[in-house]
């Protein structure tokens, strides 16, 4: 591959050389404006960014006059047809002002580029800063130490405090910087090596894109950067009128947030912006939304945020019944029972293949080396002897010949092992011999899923009393339900046991279990494993098990992120996943050129047989380096490792300090002491992102910080990250990654040539090889894995696009409700919607006395189309006379009902007002009774339509925010159960696309009829004031935000697969006794029938089996 790229760059040229030479004229038209905007005074400056208002305003001007006209158009149009065109029409307007926007944008960025550049250039030049003083500046003068008033001028310093650090501003934009402000205001990404001034160069884009007054958010990985950038660099837009805060400054839903978002620039970390966003989409009135539209952001950090990040959810939850009943404790004993009897049985037998082989029979002793691979891959004592000549090439061959015919031969293997370990994907399988063991004598069936609809079925075939027929159908869902969560809950304890690892994976600290960030090695505080997985690792530690949550809301990162207008980021390190993030956002990354040439040595990696041989080595290195005066920072890959080398050098008496996921607090002290002379730091990948570690002169003149890296991460982007701190700058320095064949990589993804090539060089202990054609060797390692990664993250995307296209049209159902302006709209075409529904589904059976029952049930009236009629007419002329006059009944009883409550409207207001502002109506259907909030004056003022309106608002939130929260439980169960399709040989993305669409049309259909329902059958208060109450503040419901860590669609299919073996199993014994019918094809129709709400339906077999396999659907005969 790498000489098929040296090929296409001679005849189509490097695509990094080429976005640069795009970018180049219009530098240069920057600097050339240079010498104009000198001359300009401290006034005229400012004044410039006026002048670009004005000119963005201009360019809008008509259209918005446009916009105007059609919106007191709508307001005094009665056609619910028409008043959608018309919404239609400035939606469509609405995107044609931000294309003119960004024309007018493009236009004045030589400009405005070059006014910011100046800007820096003066506040670099002058401790002081003297202008005329504008409103701007008397207002900020109270809040900011840096601007002071004389008189009629304001005064503005170069010195302030950024997040509790002194500084003075001393930055002005190089010309490479330039280039990365253009690239990001092009919606683009820009790379940009350690040192470059990420932060400086945003300011270029983020001040061009805020005149347009929509708004930029600029997001940070942290609440730290957060606060600190937007300190650091808010005097510079804001000597230009443009207001900045930072929303990680105040509480969610505050009125102080909300003020940030409407400042011109908003900084802010990634979880904060999604979780507000979901906050809004939970609101109950437009006066506690707090974002606006999301129309351009910039992500720092961007790889980072859309790359690692990218799949894990952001979520909103709050109590469910029950949550804190599990069974981790009373299962734990059997899974700590079945680990050790494995673990007892394994490393005994290792010793024996040990022998055999040893004594010359290879055939039985790699046989039972396989067996114990397959059960216990991370054994240390496995590792040692797998590095040894020759025994790791005859394990894959073993290994080979019994993959062959898709693992035909591979039951041998496994037939004595009590589960499985797959630890590429990270799965766990349970065999029959594990199941067997867990079940025990007492209980046999103790784990064994019953089949649903064949249970069902022997039922309903006993003729029994209706009660009694619906007891034993209970007692089965609940057996069912028992058996499956105790399955689950099985499934997450022994990937606990088996696969996690404390101090790797994750940390106790007082006493919670905290997951640490593979990528930095931090504590990802708030955060937690999905799926039961982090309750089972808290009842592996001992520790308290939390209880469990229901979701109330959701999204993740690359799906919020996707919803703005334009989006760009900037890094270090996003060209290795350049083709997952044009995929994905369509963000193009564009390699920055440094400012001045790396001096950075880059050595080839060092390659040993042990870890042993490598940490020697390692230890020895830096003994040298320290002593000739030079700073080392020693890169680990997990907390453990870190303590282990911090022990050797203890030993060696080498100074140094430890930063790792355990000591994250002193982060800040250690890593301002690591550019001192001889300094040792001995750091997990959390040294390798955000931090900088400034040299002096005499440590560069040693030669510059060393950079030691103990491993090869599996992403090649922590390796550059880690590398990038030294080299800043210009800045002398070297970096050197030592490797051994013991490492998870080459363990797993490594090349077997290496392997080969050390054992024919007979290298003795503590030998090392290195050579260039190694180092590529294990960076082909690296591509490999995260090719595999970007293959579960492009398939997770779309589970994610499915459920991401059903919150939109949801959301955009809950904002009319929630403004009101549209939702009259939106009532019309649920009467049409569930109009045609009624229709067509009686048209079908040609149920007359149904179709009337229906209409009265949810319109509350009788139609008068006669039974000829309705046989005789079709089923588009029957639904447009149905909602033609469904819709005519619903406004006379909404206009009837304002006048209705008129008098006791006016009675409260002029008897009360004084007393009340707002109040609280109950509204009924005779059913249920829903409290209506109103505001006193306005339906006073309206004459009663604002109560009707808010009436029609709050039914609507109340019956979308429920369902919808119903509908997510459903989606996450739908997402477990659909893995058990893939041992019937079929796709579960497929299943889930089909069923989740069937969910929620289900759903939608249910919503309308529910909020038509009572919006037809709701009663108006009469004269009657007592029921009138004051409106108090609602007692919010207490919400939990987290994030969490999810398996890939892999790892759950492992999960379901013991549940899916013993539902087959089953499946198979009983079919042969009770099956007196013909086997049905996949084409052929059938009829189902939903075991809770008697629905029936035919289908063909092949999509009837999806929902029979879920439990609620059964195959009846229909004569």
């Amino acid at each position: 591959m790498s000489f098929l790229n040296s090929v296409l760059k001679i005849f189509v040229g490097d695509k990094s050389k080429q976005d640069v030479k795009k970018i180049t004229p219009t530098v240069k038209l920057i600097t050339s404006l240079d010498e104009n905007v000198s001359i300009l005074s401290n006034d005229e400056l400012r004044n410039k960014t006026e002048d670009f208002k004005s000119l963005i305003n201009e360019s809008t001007k008509t259209l918005n006059k446009q916009i105007d006209k059609l919106e007191s158009e709508v307001e005094i149009n009665q056609d619910f047809d028409k008043k959608e065109d018309l919404y239609n029409e400035i939606d469509k307007l609405k995107d044609e002002i931000y294309l003119l926007t960004e024309k007018t944008l493009n236009e004045i960025l030589p400009e405005a580029y070059a006014v910011i550049k100046e800007t820096a250039k003066r506040f670099k030049n002058n401790k002081q800063i003297k202008v005329k003083a504008n409103n701007f500046d008397r207002e900020i003068s109270a809040t900011r130490d840096y601007v002071n008033l004389d008189n009629n001028h304001a005064v503005w310093n170069n010195s302030w405090d950024a997040a509790g650090k002194p500084i003075t501003w001393d930055m002005v934009h190089y010309d490479v910087q330039l280039i990365g402000g253009i690239a990001m205001h092009q919606g683009k990404i820009a790379e940009m090596q350690t040192g470059e001034g990420k932060t400086l160069v945003a300011t270029l884009p983020v001040y061009l894109n805020a005149l347009s007054g929509k708004g930029v958010h600029l997001v940070t990985v942290n609440d730290y950067l957060a606060k600190r950038d937007s300190a650091w660099m808010a005097p510079i837009y804001e000597f230009h009128g443009l207001s900045v805060d930072c929303i990680d400054y105040y509480k969610p839903n505050s009125e102080e947030r909300k003020k940030a978002y409407q400042a011109d620039i908003t900084f802010g970390t990634n979880n904060e912006f999604g979780f507000d966003y979901l906050r809004d989409n939970m609101a109950n009135s437009p006066g506690d939304l707090v974002q606006r539209p999301h129309h351009y952001a910039i992500v720092d950090e961007v790889d980072s945020v859309l790359v690692d990040d990218a799949r894990t959810p952001l979520i909103i939850s709050g109590a469910t019944p029950k949550g804190d009943i599990h069974e981790f404790n009373e299962l734990k004993p059997k899974i700590e029972s079945i680990v050790s009897v494995q673990r007892k049985y394994l490393t005994s037998l290792l010793s024996e293949s040990k022998k055999m082989i040893l004594d010359g029979d290879e055939e039985e002793g790699s046989f039972n080396l396989l067996r114990v691979y397959r059960g216990i891959p991370k054994n240390k004592a496995l590792i040692k002897y797998l590095s040894e000549e020759g025994v790791k090439q005859l394990l894959q061959k073993t290994e080979n010949f019994y993959m062959q015919d898709n693992n035909r031969e591979m039951p041998k293997i496994d037939k004595e092992l009590y589960y499985v370990i797959d630890e590429k994907n990270n799965q766990i399988d349970l065999t029959d011999k594990g199941i067997e063991f867990l079940s025990g004598k007492d209980d046999p069936n103790f784990f064994i899923m019953p089949e649903i609809g064949i249970e069902v079925s022997k039922i309903e075939s006993q003729n029994f009393e209706p009660k009694k027929e619906a007891s034993l159908k209970e007692i089965l869902y609940r057996d069912f339900g028992i058996k499956s969560e105790r399955i689950h809950t099985l499934s997450q304890l022994l990937k606990a046991y088996a696969l996690f690892e404390k101090d790797t994976q994750y940390v106790v600290m007082e006493n919670k279990v905290m997951i640490v960030d593979e990528q930095t090695g931090r504590i990802m505080d708030g955060r937690r494993y999905s799926d039961g997985l982090h309750q089972a690792i808290e009842a592996k530690e001992n520790v308290k098990i939390e209880a469990a949550t229901q979701t109330f809301a959701t999204i993740t990162l690359q799906n919020y992120f996707r919803m703005y207008k334009k989006l760009s980021g900037m890094t270090g390190t996003a060209v290795t996943e350049a083709g997952e993030l044009w995929e994905i956002y369509k963000l193009d990354v564009v390699e920055i050129p440094t400012n001045r040439p790396i001096a950075r040595d880059d050595k080839e990696d060092l390659i040993y047989k042990t870890k042993r041989e490598k940490y020697n080595g390692v230890i020895d290195e830096v003994t040298k380096l320290s002593k000739q005066g030079r700073p080392i920072l020693i890169g680990t890959t997990s907390v453990e490792i870190s303590e282990v080398l911090g022990k050797m050098l203890g030993i060696r008496n080498v100074p140094h300090n430890i930063l790792n996921a355990k000591l994250h607090k002193k982060e800040a002290d250690i890593v301002s002491q690591a550019g001192n002379p001889g300094q040792v730091t001995i750091a997990t990948n959390m040294a390798g992102r955000g931090t900088d570690i400034k040299l002096s002169d005499e440590v560069k003149k040693n030669g510059g910080l060393a950079i030691i890296g103990t491993e090869r991460h599996d992403s090649r982007r922590v390796d550059r990250q880690l590398r990038g701190r030294a080299g800043r700058q210009g800045d002398p320095g070297s970096s050197q990654f030592y490797v051994s064949l013991e490492d998870n990589l080459m363990r797993l993804f490594g090349s077997d040539k290496i392997a080969k090539l050390m054992d024919r060089m007979g290298l003795e202990e503590g030998e090392v090889i290195q050579h260039s054609m190694i180092t590529k060797s294990i960076e082909r390692a690296q591509k490999k894995v995260e090719e595999n990664n970007f293959g579960i993250r492009k398939r997770l995307l779309e589970y994610d696009d499915v459920m991401s296209a059903q919150r939109e049209v949801i959301y955009k159902r809950r904002y009319n409700a929630l403004f009101g302006d549209r939702l009259k709209v939106d009532i019309a075409n649920m009467i049409y919607d569930t109009t045609e529904i009624i229709v067509e589904n009686n048209k079908l059976e040609n149920d007359y006395k149904n179709f009337e029952f229906e209409l009265i049930r949810y319109f509350s009236f009788k139609t008068d189309i006669s039974n000829e009629q309705f046989s005789s007419m079709s089923s588009e002329e029957i639904t447009d006379k149905i909602y033609n006059s469904a819709l005519k009944h619903y406004l006379e009883k909404i206009q009837e009902s304002a006048v209705l409550a008129f008098p006791v409207i006016k009675n409260v207001y002029e008897t009360q007002k004084d007393k009340f502002k707002r109040i609280v109506v109950p509204f009924t259907d005779g059913i249920k009774t829903l409290q209506v909030i109103t505001d006193l004056e306005k339906a006073y003022n309206s004459k009663g339509e604002q109560l009707v309106k808010d009436f029609e608002k709050n039914i609507s939130l109340a019956i979308i925010d429920d369902s919808w929260k119903t509908h997510l439980r459903k989606m996450d169960e739908l997402k477990q159960s659909v893995q058990l399709a893939v041992h019937e040989q079929k796709d579960p993305l497929l299943i889930y696309k089909f069923e989740s669409f069937e969910l929620f049309k289900g759903m939608i259909d249910q919503v309308n009829k529910d909020i038509l329902s009572f919006l037809f059958k709701g009663e108006i208060p009469k004269e009657n004031s007592n029921n009138i109450s004051e409106a108090r503040s609602k007692k919010k419901t207490a919400l939990q935000t987290s994030k969490e860590e999810i398996p890939n669609m892999d790892e759950l299919s492992a999960r379901n697969r013991a549940a899916g073996n013993n539902q087959a199993n089953n499946r198979e014994r009983v079919e042969t006794i009770i099956r007196d019918q013909p086997k049905i094809g996949r084409n052929d129709k059938v009829f189902i029938k939903n075991i809770k709400s008697g629905e029936s339906k035919q289908v063909k077999f092949k999509q009837a089996e999806p929902l029979i396999l879920k439990g609620e659907w059964v195959i009846f005969n229909k004569n």
